[in-house]
């Protein structure tokens, strides 16, 4: 039987921390599975690491659909999380539960949404109707194009605090799941005590109930520079199985990221 998202709330609650790594396929599914992984995204970082585009925008539900049917084909137990992408969520609440619905169906238990407060009664209507919202802020790569590239947010305390209130609200609104990116470890502190959900972080800071990353990063095959929040974990081990359980232990550990691996003010 898959974890749930009452699984995770459990996980968080006692303290246990949470690893995450995304997954685009059914024998990368398997292996993370076997390798202690708690929960596959399938991230619309697809985008960029299978299909050789540039940013994520290109990347369709359809594309996070076929993906989400393979990964979940390759696993037994683990948690579903699946994008929305570029354009599925920034929209109605009715046509955005029409783009969650068909990722649920093909075998997510939870979406995530980038973006800010104003995303709230969106999350609001995709709740009330039996969707898990995951909610993603700080760096919302689908916004890579507004906010003039891949860039750490919140390091002013202006930006900080309207990070931190559209947490609360998007908490408020039913969001079960925070993930935060790219943010300052100071502020990402601040985020995990203004909510009381569990969040992820990439970028952000260990206090964080879990963490993730792209798998193809942390293996060292990212076709860029990877940025300071990557820990190539394959450089350590002797395999790719060996890498993903090293990441599980230091996830679990609390030994990742460490300091070099985040941002400071």
């Amino acid at each position: 039987m898959r974890k749930s998202v009452i699984d995770l709330h459990a996980m968080h609650a006692r303290g246990e921390k949470i690893a995450m790594l995304t997954c685009y396929d059914s024998s990368f599914a398997r292996v993370l599975e076997n390798a202690g992984v708690d929960v596959l995204l399938v991230g619309d970082s697809l985008g960029m690491v299978v299909q050789g585009h540039d940013s994520p925008l290109p990347v369709s539900v359809e594309d996070v659909a076929y993906h989400t049917r393979c990964v979940v084909r390759g696993s037994q137990n683990v948690f579903i999380l699946a994008d929305m992408p570029f354009g599925s969520s920034q929209i109605t609440p009715q046509e955005t539960f029409r783009n969650a619905a068909e990722l649920m169906r093909a075998g997510a238990q939870m979406v995530k949404i980038e973006g800010g407060k104003a995303m709230a009664p969106t999350i609001e209507f995709l709740v009330s109707r039996g969707i898990p919202v995951c909610a993603h802020v700080g760096l919302t790569p689908q916004s890579v194009h507004q906010v003039g590239g891949f860039k750490v947010q919140g390091r002013d305390e202006a930006a900080a605090e309207r990070i931190i209130e559209a947490s609360r609200v998007l908490e408020a609104a039913g969001a079960s799941m925070l993930l935060m990116e790219a943010v300052p470890r100071a502020l990402a502190d601040r985020l995990c005590d203004a909510v009381s959900i569990p969040t992820i972080g990439i970028g952000a800071s260990p206090r964080c109930s879990g963490q993730v990353l792209v798998i193809y990063d942390m293996l060292g095959l990212g076709a860029y520079i990877p940025p300071r929040f990557v820990r190539p974990f394959i450089r350590e081990t002797g395999s790719i199985e060996e890498a993903v359980q090293l990441y599980v232990a230091e996830v679990k550990a609390g030994r990742f990221p460490g300091p070099e691996h985040c941002y400071s003010s």
